[in-house]
C-alpha cells in the first residue's frame, strides 16, 4: 500500500514550541508504523516561508523575508531531526521545486472554469503606504469577540477576511485601515458546495473536531476565496495583468503536500498522478488548521478540471496543548521552545509525554511536575526497569546469553498463540500487533501508546511473580524459561514502541542485534549473546521541577 502522511507546514516566522510538536508527532508515529508494515510511505512537510507572518517578522527585525524564513527553516529542520521525525522530505515553500509546481498548478486551475476576476475593497494603511493582507490587520472576531487576525480567529476557528474584523487596525503601526478597491482572482468555492458537503458527510470517522467544524462551515455558508494578494513576498501570479500580485498563502501552502510528493515521485521514478490517486492520505495538524485541509485544499483539488485528484482521506486534528494551566502565547513568551527543551531532555522523554498526554480529543496541559513524574515513573520505573533488570540478570547469571528452555519451550507459534482462548503473556504480546496497529491507523495514537504500556506493567508483574532471583538457585529450568520469555518481550516491545520511542527502541535492537523495525512478532534464539547492555533512561532529580518552573516564569 502507498501511504502519504502530510504534517502541517509551520510558519517560518518564529521558533517551534511544544504545542506545535504535540500536534505533529502523530505524523511520525504513522510514518514509522506503516514503514514497519512494509508499505511505501511518503512522509512530508516543510516550512511555510511566504505570506504575511514572515513579512511582518521581517519588518520587525529589519531583515528580508528570505533571511527570516531561511533562519527559522534551518531551526525547524534541526529540531525535527533531534526529535526523530523521519521525514522523507522536509521542504520549504520558497524552494524552486515548490514554486514551479504551484505556478503550474495555478495556471491550470485558472483554466478550469472555477476562477474569476473581481474588484473588492482591501485594507490599506495610509501611514505605511501599503495594502494590508490578512495578518497585517488585527481586531476583534465578529463571531466570538476574541482577538483575531485578518485571516482567522484562533479562538473559534472562523476563517476571516480583514474587512470582517471589528475595530480593525494595522498590525505594523496600529492605525485603523481604510479600504481601497483592488482587482483579484477568486476561486468559486460556493459552486462546489454540493461536492464538498457530500465529501465531508462521507467522513464521519474523522476526529470529532474536524467533522463538526467542517459541517459548520458548510452550514453557515461557504464563501468564494481570493487566490491573490497585493504583496511583494511570495509566488508570482501566472496570469497576465496580475504581475504585481502574489498567490495568496492559503492557496499556495496547502499545495506543499502535492509539491513534495511530486518531488519524491520524480526522485523515485514514479508517476505522480498514479501515486496521489492510489495512496491512503493522512493530514496531521492542530484544530486551527482544519478548514484549510477539509474545505480549502479539497476546493483547490476540485477546481482542477483537467485532471482528477484524490481528496484527503484521514484528518488527524489535535486540540490545544496548554502550559501550566495557561494558553501558550508566543507574543507573551509563555511557551517552552522545542530547541530549548531538547537541550536538557531526551527526545524519547519529550515524545512520550506529548503523546501519552496528547490533546487528541480535548485540550490537555503540560506541567513540569507531570513531565518529570512521567519520565521517572513510566519510562524509567516501568519500561526501563523491566528491560534493565531482565538483561542485567542474564549478563550476571547466564554469561550474557539468552537461556535455553526445556523442550524448546522458548519457541512460540504465532498462529497458535493468537488462536488461544487462554492467552499466555507471549500470546498477549503477539496480539498487541494487530490491536495497536489498528489504533494507530485510526489516529488513536495516545490509546495505542497506553495499550503498550499497560502490557509493560504486565511484564513487570510477570517478572516479580516468577521471581528469577530465587528460581536461579532452586528451579533453574523455570528461571531459564522466565528469562527467555523476558527477552522475547523486550525484543518485541522495541518493535511495538519504535513508532513512539525510536531512540530507546534502537538501543534495544542494537543490544539484541535486530535489524530494521518490522511490525510482526520476532523471536530471539536461545544461546544468543547479548550486546553491551546500557541503561535506557536516567532518573531526573525532582528539584528540576522547581528549576524549570522558575525558568519559565523568568524567561
Amino acid at each position: 500500500m502507498n501511504v502519504l502522511i502530510g504534517n502541517a507546514w509551520p510558519y517560518a516566522n518564529g521558533s517551534l514550541h511544544i504545542g506545535h510538536i504535540a500536534a505533529l508527532l502523530p505524523g511520525d508515529v504513522l510514518a514509522r508504523y506503516f514503514r514497519a508494515k512494509g508499505d511505501t510511505v511518503f512522509f512530508v512537510s516543510g516550512s511555510d516561508c511566504h505570506g504575511t507572518p514572515v513579512a511582518i517578522r521581517a519588518k520587525q527585525k529589519n531583515k528580508t523575508p528570505e533571511e527570516i524564513s531561511d533562519y527559522y527553516h534551518n531551526e525547524f529542520d534541526y529540531c525535527f531531526n533531534r526529535l526523530g521525525f523521519s521525514y522523507d522530505l522536509y521542504g520549504k515553500t520558497s524552494s524552486n521545486e515548490h514554486k514551479s509546481f504551484v505556478t503550474d498548478f495555478h495556471r491550470k486551475l485558472y483554466d478550469g472554469g472555477y476562477v474569476y476576476e473581481k474588484s473588492t475593497p482591501q485594507a490599506y494603511c495610509d501611514k505605511c503606504k501599503q495594502f494590508l493582507p490578512d495578518r497585517f490587520v488585527k481586531g476583534s472576531c465578529p463571531h466570538c469577540a476574541e482577538n483575531a487576525r485578518g485571516d482567522q480567529c484562533e479562538a473559534c476557528g472562523t476563517v476571516l477576511e480583514p474587512e470582517n474584523l471589528i475595530q480593525a487596525e494595522c498590525s505594523i503601526c496600529g492605525k485603523p485601515p481604510e479600504f481601497r478597491s483592488t482587482n483579484h482572482l477568486y476561486l468559486a468555492v460556493t459552486r462546489m458546495k454540493d461536492e464538498l458537503e457530500k465529501y465531508i458527510q462521507s467522513h464521519s470517522d474523522w476526529r470529532k473536531n474536524a467533522y463538526e467544524m467542517s459541517k459548520r462551515y458548510i452550514r453557515e455558508g461557504l464563501r468564494d476565496r481570493s487566490l491573490t494578494r497585493d504583496l511583494d513576498w511570495g509566488i508570482d501570479v501566472p496570469k497576465e495583468g496580475f504581475d504585481s500580485k502574489k498567490i495568496y498563502i492559503w492557496a499556495e501552502n496547502v499545495l506543499g503536500y502535492l509539491s513534495t510528493c511530486h518531488t519524491l515521485c520524480n526522485q523515485q521514478g514514479l508517476d505522480f498522478d498514479e501515486f496521489w490517486n492510489n495512496c491512503r492520505q493522512y493530514y496531521v495538524h492542530g484544530k486551527d488548521n482544519i478548514p484549510f485541509h477539509t474545505i480549502i485544499l479539497p476546493s483547490l483539488l476540485l477546481g482542477r478540471t483537467d485532471v482528477k485528484l484524490k481528496l484527503p482521506d484521514d484528518i488527524i486534528s489535535s486540540e490545544y496543548l496548554t502550559l501550566e494551566g495557561k494558553k501558550i502565547s508566543t507574543s507573551g513568551n509563555w511557551a517552552i521552545w522545542a530547541k530549548d527543551i531538547l537541550e536538557r531532555y531526551s527526545p524519547d522523554s519529550i515524545r512520550y509525554f506529548l503523546i501519552s498526554n496528547g490533546p487528541e480529543k480535548r485540550d490537555t496541559d503540560f506541567t513540569w511536575r507531570e513531565f518529570i513524574n512521567s519520565h521517572n515513573g513510566e519510562l524509567l520505573g516501568a519500561y526501563g526497569n523491566f528491560v534493565n533488570r531482565s538483561l542485567v540478570f542474564i549478563q550476571k547469571s547466564f554469561e550474557g546469553k539468552v537461556p535455553e528452555t526445556q523442550g524448546n519451550q522458548g519457541c512460540f507459534s504465532e498462529q497458535q498463540d493468537i488462536l488461544s482462548t487462554s492467552p499466555s503473556i507471549i500470546q498477549s504480546l503477539i496480539r498487541l500487533y494487530p490491536i495497536v496497529g489498528s489504533l494507530i491507523e485510526h489516529g488513536c495514537i495516545k490509546e495505542a501508546l497506553d495499550t503498550i504500556f499497560a502490557f509493560v506493567r504486565t511484564a513487570n508483574k510477570y517478572f516479580d511473580e516468577e521471581q528469577p532471583w530465587i528460581t536461579v538457585k532452586s528451579e533453574i529450568t523455570k528461571c531459564k524459561e522466565t528469562l527467555n520469555t523476558c527477552v522475547q518481550i523486550i525484543a518485541n516491545l522495541s518493535l511495538l514502541l519504535d513508532p513512539f520511542l525510536p531512540f530507546s527502541s534502537a538501543k534495544i535492537r542494537d543490544i539484541l542485534k535486530i535489524g530494521n523495525a518490522v511490525w510482526k512478532y520476532i523471536e530471539i534464539p536461545a544461546g544468543f549473546e547479548l550486546g553491551q547492555v546500557e541503561i535506557l533512561f536516567e532518573r531526573i532529580d525532582k528539584k528540576v521541577i522547581q528549576e524549570e518552573t522558575v525558568r519559565l516564569t523568568n524567561q
